[in-house]
Protein backbone atom coordinates (compact mmCIF):
# COMPACT_ATOMS: atom_id res chain seq x y z
CA UNK A 1 0.00 0.00 0.00
CA UNK A 2 1.54 3.25 -1.08
CA UNK A 3 2.02 5.36 1.80
CA UNK A 4 0.52 8.86 1.41
CA UNK A 5 2.67 11.98 2.20
CA UNK A 6 0.97 14.47 4.81
CA UNK A 7 -1.35 17.12 3.68
CA UNK A 8 0.21 19.91 6.14
CA UNK A 9 3.97 20.86 6.30
CA UNK A 10 5.97 20.74 9.86
CA UNK A 11 7.32 23.98 10.89
CA UNK A 12 11.06 24.39 11.83
CA UNK A 13 12.22 26.36 14.72
CA UNK A 14 15.46 28.86 15.33
CA UNK A 15 16.76 29.87 18.55
CA UNK A 16 15.74 33.57 18.82
CA UNK A 17 15.30 36.60 21.73
CA UNK A 18 12.66 38.90 22.05
CA UNK A 19 14.07 42.39 23.55
CA UNK A 20 13.09 45.39 23.92
CA UNK A 21 15.39 48.49 23.24
CA UNK A 22 14.68 51.85 23.90
CA UNK A 23 11.02 52.39 22.70
CA UNK A 24 11.26 49.19 20.52
CA UNK A 25 11.04 45.83 20.30
CA UNK A 26 12.40 43.08 18.19
CA UNK A 27 13.19 39.94 17.39
CA UNK A 28 16.88 39.00 18.14
CA UNK A 29 19.18 36.07 16.15
CA UNK A 30 22.42 34.54 15.95
CA UNK A 31 23.93 34.00 12.62
CA UNK A 32 25.19 30.60 12.73
CA UNK A 33 21.23 29.97 14.69
CA UNK A 34 19.46 30.80 11.85
CA UNK A 35 18.87 28.03 8.58
CA UNK A 36 21.68 27.54 6.25
CA UNK A 37 20.01 29.41 3.65
CA UNK A 38 18.97 32.05 5.42
CA UNK A 39 22.86 32.99 6.61
CA UNK A 40 23.36 35.09 3.66
CA UNK A 41 21.03 37.61 2.08
CA UNK A 42 18.36 37.23 -0.15
CA UNK A 43 15.16 36.36 -0.66
CA UNK A 44 15.33 33.09 1.57
CA UNK A 45 16.76 35.26 4.69
CA UNK A 46 13.71 37.88 3.91
CA UNK A 47 10.62 35.50 3.64
CA UNK A 48 11.79 33.76 7.31
CA UNK A 49 12.12 36.51 8.75
CA UNK A 50 8.44 38.33 7.59
CA UNK A 51 6.98 35.32 8.82
CA UNK A 52 8.80 35.27 11.77
CA UNK A 53 7.24 38.82 12.32
CA UNK A 54 3.70 37.94 11.01
CA UNK A 55 3.95 40.39 7.40
CA UNK A 56 2.28 40.35 5.24
CA UNK A 57 -0.79 41.49 7.80
CA UNK A 58 -3.89 43.11 5.25
CA UNK A 59 -5.44 43.08 8.87
CA UNK A 60 -2.10 45.64 9.92
CA UNK A 61 -2.15 43.56 13.46
CA UNK A 62 0.44 40.53 12.29
CA UNK A 63 -1.63 38.41 14.60
CA UNK A 64 0.66 35.31 13.53
CA UNK A 65 3.60 36.52 14.28
CA UNK A 66 6.23 38.31 16.88
CA UNK A 67 5.33 41.80 15.73
CA UNK A 68 2.58 43.86 17.02
CA UNK A 69 1.00 46.00 14.27
CA UNK A 70 3.40 48.98 14.65
CA UNK A 71 6.53 49.75 13.16
CA UNK A 72 8.01 50.00 16.41
CA UNK A 73 7.31 46.52 17.10
CA UNK A 74 8.49 45.04 13.15
CA UNK A 75 11.76 45.04 13.44
CA UNK A 76 14.67 42.11 13.19
CA UNK A 77 18.07 41.82 14.50
CA UNK A 78 21.02 39.60 13.55
CA UNK A 79 24.28 39.67 15.50
CA UNK A 80 27.74 38.08 14.56
CA UNK A 81 30.77 38.48 15.56
CA UNK A 82 32.82 41.17 14.25
CA UNK A 83 35.23 41.00 11.80
CA UNK A 84 36.49 44.28 11.51
CA UNK A 85 39.29 44.86 13.94
CA UNK A 86 38.60 46.30 17.52
CA UNK A 87 35.03 45.61 17.01
CA UNK A 88 32.80 42.83 19.05
CA UNK A 89 29.84 42.22 17.24
CA UNK A 90 28.74 42.83 13.62
CA UNK A 91 25.03 44.09 14.02
CA UNK A 92 22.43 44.00 10.52
CA UNK A 93 18.91 45.67 11.05
CA UNK A 94 15.79 45.03 9.11
CA UNK A 95 12.66 47.10 8.94
CA UNK A 96 9.87 44.72 8.26
CA UNK A 97 6.74 46.32 6.60
CA UNK A 98 3.62 45.34 8.14
CA UNK A 99 1.49 45.48 5.20
CA UNK A 100 3.82 44.70 2.07
CA UNK A 101 6.16 41.67 1.88
CA UNK A 102 9.12 43.97 2.12
CA UNK A 103 12.24 44.41 4.02
CA UNK A 104 14.18 47.55 4.57
CA UNK A 105 18.06 47.12 4.84
CA UNK A 106 18.58 50.58 4.08
CA UNK A 107 18.99 52.33 7.63
CA UNK A 108 19.71 51.32 11.27
CA UNK A 109 17.55 51.11 14.19
CA UNK A 110 18.35 53.76 16.82
CA UNK A 111 16.44 52.41 19.50
CA UNK A 112 17.30 48.51 19.09
CA UNK A 113 20.82 49.56 18.95
CA UNK A 114 20.54 49.78 22.88
CA UNK A 115 19.73 46.15 23.41
CA UNK A 116 22.48 44.65 20.62
CA UNK A 117 25.86 45.36 23.46
CA UNK A 118 23.49 43.30 25.95
CA UNK A 119 22.41 40.26 23.64
CA UNK A 120 25.91 40.21 22.10
CA UNK A 121 27.02 39.62 25.85
CA UNK A 122 24.44 37.09 26.31
CA UNK A 123 25.16 35.49 22.93
CA UNK A 124 28.59 34.89 23.51
CA UNK A 125 30.01 36.85 20.94
CA UNK A 126 32.05 39.28 23.60
CA UNK A 127 35.14 38.23 25.13
CA UNK A 128 34.39 36.70 28.12
CA UNK A 129 37.61 38.01 30.04
CA UNK A 130 36.83 41.49 29.19
CA UNK A 131 33.38 41.18 30.51
CA UNK A 132 34.62 39.94 33.39
CA UNK A 133 37.52 42.58 34.01
CA UNK A 134 34.52 45.46 33.12
CA UNK A 135 32.35 43.55 36.12
CA UNK A 136 35.30 43.98 38.21
CA UNK A 137 36.10 47.59 37.60
CA UNK A 138 33.66 49.94 36.65
CA UNK A 139 30.87 48.02 36.28
CA UNK A 140 30.56 48.69 32.54
CA UNK A 141 31.48 46.48 29.53
CA UNK A 142 32.12 48.59 26.53
CA UNK A 143 30.71 47.01 23.67
CA UNK A 144 32.13 48.21 20.41
CA UNK A 145 29.39 47.44 17.37
CA UNK A 146 30.23 47.46 14.10
CA UNK A 147 26.45 48.60 12.20
CA UNK A 148 26.62 46.68 9.08
CA UNK A 149 23.72 48.41 7.16
CA UNK A 150 25.29 52.04 7.70
CA UNK A 151 28.88 50.90 7.95
CA UNK A 152 29.61 52.74 11.31
CA UNK A 153 30.56 52.64 14.99
CA UNK A 154 28.84 52.55 17.77
CA UNK A 155 29.62 52.24 21.45
CA UNK A 156 27.19 50.73 24.00
CA UNK A 157 28.14 51.07 27.50
CA UNK A 158 26.56 47.76 29.22
CA UNK A 159 26.24 47.35 32.94
CA UNK A 160 26.94 44.06 34.17
CA UNK A 161 27.95 42.53 37.88
CA UNK A 162 28.81 39.36 39.44
CA UNK A 163 25.94 37.44 40.79
CA UNK A 164 25.99 35.49 44.48
CA UNK A 165 27.38 32.30 42.37
CA UNK A 166 30.18 34.36 40.68
CA UNK A 167 28.62 34.53 37.04
CA UNK A 168 28.86 37.60 34.96
CA UNK A 169 25.62 38.82 34.24
CA UNK A 170 24.18 42.06 32.06
CA UNK A 171 22.18 44.16 34.67
CA UNK A 172 19.00 44.63 33.02
CA UNK A 173 16.86 46.31 36.19
CA UNK A 174 17.27 49.60 37.72
CA UNK A 175 16.08 52.73 37.92
CA UNK A 176 16.60 54.86 34.87
CA UNK A 177 13.60 55.88 33.03
CA UNK A 178 12.64 56.57 29.49
CA UNK A 179 9.54 58.56 28.37
CA UNK A 180 7.86 56.18 26.21
CA UNK A 181 8.45 53.15 27.95
CA UNK A 182 6.32 52.00 30.91
CA UNK A 183 8.92 50.34 33.48
CA UNK A 184 12.27 51.27 34.76
CA UNK A 185 15.45 49.81 33.74
CA UNK A 186 18.91 49.79 33.61
CA UNK A 187 20.66 52.84 32.04
CA UNK A 188 22.51 52.15 28.37
CA UNK A 189 24.74 54.86 27.35
CA UNK A 190 24.90 55.03 23.65
CA UNK A 191 27.76 56.67 21.73
CA UNK A 192 27.62 56.74 17.51
CA UNK A 193 30.75 57.53 16.32
CA UNK A 194 31.39 59.44 12.96
CA UNK A 195 27.68 58.83 11.94
CA UNK A 196 28.10 60.80 8.32
CA UNK A 197 30.47 59.63 6.39
CA UNK A 198 34.00 61.33 6.27
CA UNK A 199 34.16 61.67 2.50
CA UNK A 200 30.70 63.40 2.52
CA UNK A 201 28.67 66.41 3.76
CA UNK A 202 25.83 65.82 6.47
CA UNK A 203 24.13 68.25 4.53
CA UNK A 204 23.48 66.53 1.04
CA UNK A 205 22.28 69.59 -0.74
CA UNK A 206 25.07 71.65 0.88
CA UNK A 207 22.76 74.06 2.75
CA UNK A 208 21.98 74.07 6.06
CA UNK A 209 18.10 75.18 5.24
CA UNK A 210 16.86 75.14 1.78
CA UNK A 211 13.94 76.15 -0.03
CA UNK A 212 11.93 72.74 -0.60
CA UNK A 213 9.28 72.82 -3.27
CA UNK A 214 7.19 70.36 -3.30
CA UNK A 215 3.85 69.42 -4.93
CA UNK A 216 0.40 67.78 -3.71
CA UNK A 217 -1.88 65.30 -5.33
CA UNK A 218 -3.15 67.82 -7.64
CA UNK A 219 0.27 69.10 -8.62
CA UNK A 220 0.05 72.33 -6.80
CA UNK A 221 3.73 73.34 -5.42
CA UNK A 222 4.41 74.76 -1.92
CA UNK A 223 7.46 76.06 -1.18
CA UNK A 224 8.99 75.71 2.54
CA UNK A 225 11.87 76.16 4.11
CA UNK A 226 13.70 72.32 5.01
CA UNK A 227 17.07 71.12 6.66
CA UNK A 228 18.12 67.87 5.27
CA UNK A 229 21.09 65.83 7.20
CA UNK A 230 21.80 62.32 7.06
CA UNK A 231 23.58 61.97 10.87
CA UNK A 232 22.03 58.77 12.32
CA UNK A 233 19.49 58.39 8.95
CA UNK A 234 18.65 60.99 6.51
CA UNK A 235 16.02 63.14 7.53
CA UNK A 236 13.82 65.72 6.53
CA UNK A 237 13.06 68.68 9.18
CA UNK A 238 10.69 71.44 8.39
CA UNK A 239 8.92 73.61 10.81
CA UNK A 240 5.63 72.25 11.97
CA UNK A 241 4.04 75.51 11.15
CA UNK A 242 4.88 74.98 7.03
CA UNK A 243 2.91 71.57 7.74
CA UNK A 244 -0.17 72.92 9.16
CA UNK A 245 0.81 71.76 12.91
CA UNK A 246 2.00 73.18 16.25
CA UNK A 247 4.35 70.62 17.25
CA UNK A 248 2.59 69.11 19.97
CA UNK A 249 0.50 66.44 18.13
CA UNK A 250 0.38 63.02 19.41
CA UNK A 251 -0.15 59.79 17.11
CA UNK A 252 -4.71 59.75 17.39
CA UNK A 253 -4.21 63.51 15.54
CA UNK A 254 -1.96 62.33 12.67
CA UNK A 255 -2.19 58.42 12.36
CA UNK A 256 -5.95 59.08 11.84
CA UNK A 257 -6.43 61.36 9.66
CA UNK A 258 -5.27 59.75 5.89
CA UNK A 259 -5.31 62.98 3.73
CA UNK A 260 -2.49 64.24 6.26
CA UNK A 261 -0.43 60.70 6.07
CA UNK A 262 -0.51 61.16 2.26
CA UNK A 263 0.29 64.95 2.31
CA UNK A 264 2.97 63.36 4.62
CA UNK A 265 4.47 60.66 2.31
CA UNK A 266 4.61 62.84 -0.80
CA UNK A 267 6.92 65.18 0.79
CA UNK A 268 8.97 62.25 1.94
CA UNK A 269 9.38 60.89 -0.99
CA UNK A 270 10.22 64.33 -3.07
CA UNK A 271 12.23 65.45 -0.31
CA UNK A 272 14.03 61.72 -0.61
CA UNK A 273 14.71 63.24 -4.46
CA UNK A 274 15.90 66.75 -3.07
CA UNK A 275 18.45 64.71 -1.09
CA UNK A 276 19.51 62.67 -3.72
CA UNK A 277 18.34 59.08 -2.03
CA UNK A 278 16.15 58.73 -5.00
CA UNK A 279 15.59 59.16 -8.90
CA UNK A 280 11.73 59.50 -8.41
CA UNK A 281 8.62 58.86 -6.36
CA UNK A 282 8.55 55.12 -7.40
CA UNK A 283 11.58 54.29 -6.24
CA UNK A 284 10.97 56.16 -3.16
CA UNK A 285 7.86 54.33 -2.29
CA UNK A 286 9.87 51.02 -2.04
CA UNK A 287 11.93 52.38 0.71
CA UNK A 288 9.80 53.79 3.37
CA UNK A 289 12.42 53.70 6.11
CA UNK A 290 14.75 56.20 4.80
CA UNK A 291 14.50 59.16 4.55
CA UNK A 292 12.13 60.29 7.61
CA UNK A 293 10.11 62.99 7.40
CA UNK A 294 9.83 65.49 10.75
CA UNK A 295 9.07 68.89 12.12
CA UNK A 296 10.15 71.10 14.68
CA UNK A 297 8.71 74.23 16.85
CA UNK A 298 10.08 76.34 19.97
CA UNK A 299 9.77 74.88 23.16
CA UNK A 300 5.66 74.70 24.27
CA UNK A 301 3.93 73.22 26.77
CA UNK A 302 2.08 70.40 25.66
CA UNK A 303 0.35 66.96 27.46
CA UNK A 304 1.95 63.95 26.72
CA UNK A 305 0.27 60.27 25.74
CA UNK A 306 1.05 59.37 29.13
CA UNK A 307 -1.38 62.13 30.26
CA UNK A 308 1.55 64.07 32.13
CA UNK A 309 2.57 67.43 31.63
CA UNK A 310 5.44 68.50 29.61
CA UNK A 311 6.19 72.00 30.52
CA UNK A 312 8.01 74.58 28.00
CA UNK A 313 11.03 75.31 30.63
CA UNK A 314 11.97 71.49 30.68
CA UNK A 315 12.33 71.27 27.25
CA UNK A 316 14.71 73.41 24.54
CA UNK A 317 12.26 72.34 21.63
CA UNK A 318 9.77 69.69 20.28
CA UNK A 319 9.86 67.42 17.77
CA UNK A 320 7.61 64.83 15.76
CA UNK A 321 8.91 62.22 13.65
CA UNK A 322 6.79 59.98 10.80
CA UNK A 323 8.30 55.89 10.92
CA UNK A 324 6.88 53.63 7.87
CA UNK A 325 3.66 56.19 7.62
CA UNK A 326 2.91 56.85 11.23
CA UNK A 327 3.62 59.11 13.73
CA UNK A 328 6.13 57.29 16.25
CA UNK A 329 4.70 57.45 19.55
CA UNK A 330 7.92 58.55 21.14
CA UNK A 331 11.32 59.03 18.82
CA UNK A 332 13.25 56.68 17.05
CA UNK A 333 16.80 56.45 18.29
CA UNK A 334 18.62 57.40 14.52
CA UNK A 335 16.23 60.28 14.86
CA UNK A 336 17.24 61.55 17.86
CA UNK A 337 20.77 61.17 16.53
CA UNK A 338 20.42 63.53 13.47
CA UNK A 339 17.89 65.75 15.96
CA UNK A 340 21.37 66.01 18.18
CA UNK A 341 23.44 66.60 15.27
CA UNK A 342 21.18 69.13 13.68
CA UNK A 343 20.62 70.59 17.10
CA UNK A 344 24.37 71.19 17.34
CA UNK A 345 25.06 73.21 14.42
CA UNK A 346 24.37 76.31 14.30
CA UNK A 347 22.11 77.61 11.83
CA UNK A 348 19.90 74.69 10.99
CA UNK A 349 16.28 74.37 11.52
CA UNK A 350 16.21 72.32 14.53
CA UNK A 351 19.08 74.28 16.09
CA UNK A 352 16.82 77.51 15.71
CA UNK A 353 13.94 75.71 17.30
CA UNK A 354 16.10 75.02 20.35
CA UNK A 355 16.89 78.57 20.52
CA UNK A 356 19.73 79.12 18.32
CA UNK A 357 23.75 79.73 19.06
CA UNK A 358 26.06 77.30 20.13
CA UNK A 359 24.70 73.66 21.98
CA UNK A 360 26.42 70.78 23.02
CA UNK A 361 23.32 69.13 24.16
CA UNK A 362 19.48 69.77 24.09
CA UNK A 363 16.53 68.26 25.44
CA UNK A 364 13.63 68.03 22.91
CA UNK A 365 9.70 66.79 23.82
CA UNK A 366 8.49 63.98 21.56
CA UNK A 367 4.87 62.30 21.75
CA UNK A 368 5.47 60.32 24.83
CA UNK A 369 7.96 62.71 26.85
CA UNK A 370 11.27 63.97 26.75
CA UNK A 371 14.77 62.80 25.78
CA UNK A 372 18.35 64.30 26.21
CA UNK A 373 20.72 63.94 23.33
CA UNK A 374 24.24 65.29 22.95
CA UNK A 375 26.43 66.07 19.89
CA UNK A 376 29.51 67.62 18.62
CA UNK A 377 29.89 68.61 15.16
CA UNK A 378 32.53 70.64 13.15
CA UNK A 379 33.33 71.99 9.73
CA UNK A 380 35.90 70.04 8.15
CA UNK A 381 36.95 71.19 4.15
CA UNK A 382 34.35 73.42 4.75
CA UNK A 383 31.69 70.86 4.87
CA UNK A 384 30.22 70.13 8.64
CA UNK A 385 30.35 66.54 9.82
CA UNK A 386 29.04 65.26 13.13
CA UNK A 387 32.25 63.47 15.87
CA UNK A 388 30.03 61.96 17.98
CA UNK A 389 26.53 62.05 19.39
CA UNK A 390 25.20 60.22 22.49
CA UNK A 391 22.13 59.43 24.29
CA UNK A 392 21.14 57.18 27.25
CA UNK A 393 18.61 54.34 26.54
CA UNK A 394 17.38 51.24 28.22
CA UNK A 395 17.33 47.76 26.89
CA UNK A 396 16.12 44.38 29.11
CA UNK A 397 15.25 40.44 27.63
CA UNK A 398 11.71 39.69 27.18
CA UNK A 399 11.94 36.35 26.12
CA UNK A 400 15.04 33.68 25.24
CA UNK A 401 14.06 30.64 23.39
CA UNK A 402 12.80 29.54 19.85
CA UNK A 403 10.77 31.04 17.20
CA UNK A 404 8.55 28.23 14.85
CA UNK A 405 7.73 29.14 11.75
CA UNK A 406 6.34 26.69 8.73
CA UNK A 407 9.34 24.82 6.81
CA UNK A 408 7.89 25.74 3.66
CA UNK A 409 8.05 29.90 3.71
CA UNK A 410 11.63 30.15 2.93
Amino acid sequence: MTQRKPAFTPQVSVPATYMRGGTSKGTFFKLSDLPERCQVPGAARDNFLLRVIGSPDPYGKQIDGLGNGSSSTSKTVILSKAKQTDHDVNYLFGQVNIAKPMIDWAGNCGNLTAAVGACAINMGLVAAERIADSAQNNGICEVRIWQENIGKTIIAHVPVYTDEQGRVQVQETGDFELDGVTFPAAEVKIEFIDPVDGDSSMFPTGNLIDDFTFTDSNGNSTTAKATFITAGIPTIFMKAEDLGFDGTELQGAINSDSEQLAKLERIRAQGGIAMGLFKDVSEAEKSQHIPKIAWVAPATTYTASSGKTVEADDIDLVVRAMSMGQLHHAMMGTAAVAIAAAATTQGTLVNQAAGGGELSEVRFGHPSGTLLVGGKTEQVDGRWQAKKVSMSRSARRIMVGEVFVPADCF
